[in-house]
């Protein structure tokens, strides 16, 4: 697929009717620097477009069989109007064709990938014109674990190397307390706030127990942003709604955004996956990320 650029989106775009509801004057969102970047403090996640629920199967099919191409040019086309400039998303041919549409249409969403040597071609994914490259989180803490943490700084050199900024995904505070003390050379940091990568045998010393699935801890979130208050570097803090699990009233919605953003650094952003099937969430949490963000 040849390279696409989004000023030469914009112009194409200029008389189609796609393009003018882009283009309408979108609500203002509070914004933070990434580089030479500016981005908006809440960001769109692409989780949901991977089919990753982070809940049940069927529901992680649901969301990939909703979230065709033109599904997600339409959602992207949807962020721009209510402030959100920016999208962050592993990759797949569906994502790219759907961010590709988005910006045909008159769109200037903004990408950050999500990707690893075990993933995606990192020429593949620089086609897309990415704002920031990030070494995917789940590799990065396999590889920490594995005492083989200079391959993913290697990764960043990599990206750095093609003139790309360059940051690291990780679940666990410790790791992002490690690459800091080391001085590490990453623009900015993926951090979960809750720790997804705990092996089974920790889990059951923690709990007592064996569990079943993915386990949210309620004690993680503090000690994440903790490190995130610690950190130099912009932190884009992640699965602050504990994959949906802090959505189920509105009441626990709210202190969800509430806690985030007082918990994080003014220069830090959100990244939240958002699935509009039964009701426009985009425009929920972006009314949110106003009430409880601050302009920089």
């Amino acid at each position: 697929m040849k390279a696409p650029r989004r000023r030469d989106f914009l112009k194409g775009a200029a008389g189609a009717g796609w393009g003018m509801q882009a283009a309408a004057a979108p609500k203002a969102l509070p914004t933070v620097e990434l580089g030479q970047y500016r981005v908006s403090r809440l960001i769109a996640g692409g989780n949901p477009m991977r089919g990753f629920s982070h809940s049940s199967k069927k529901l992680s099919q649901h969301m990939l069989d909703y979230f065709t191409a033109p599904e997600i040019t339409k959602f992207l086309l949807r962020c721009g109007q209510e402030g959100i400039t920016t999208f962050q998303s592993s990759y797949s041919a569906t994502v790219r064709d759907g961010l590709v549409g988005a910006w045909e249409r008159g769109s200037s969403i903004q990408f950050i990938c999500l990707t690893s040597d075990r993933h995606t071609d990192l020429a593949e994914v620089l086609r897309l014109k990415p704002i920031a490259v990030c070494h995917h989180g789940g590799v990065t803490d396999g590889l920490f674990r594995a005492g083989q943490a200079e391959k993913v700084r290697d990764f960043v050199k990599k990206v750095h190397d093609r003139g790309v900024p360059a940051g690291v995904s990780t679940h666990n505070p410790d790791y992002l307390a490690r690459m800091e003390d080391a001085g590490w050379e990453s623009d900015l940091y993926m951090t979960c706030f809750y720790n997804m990568t705990r092996t089974d045998d920790e889990l059951e010393a923690m709990l007592r127990h064996r569990v079943l699935g993915e386990v949210f801890v309620a004690s993680d979130p503090p000690r994440m942003a903790a490190r995130i208050r610690q950190c130099s570097k912009p932190c884009l803090a992640f699965k602050i709604l504990a994959a949906g699990r802090l959505s189920e009233t509105e009441r626990d919605l709210e202190e969800a955004f509430r806690f985030a953003y007082a918990s994080i650094k003014p220069t830090d952003a959100v990244i939240v996956g958002m699935y509009p099937v039964f009701s426009d969430e985009v425009a929920q949490d972006a009314e949110l990320a106003r009430k409880y963000s601050k302009a920089t």
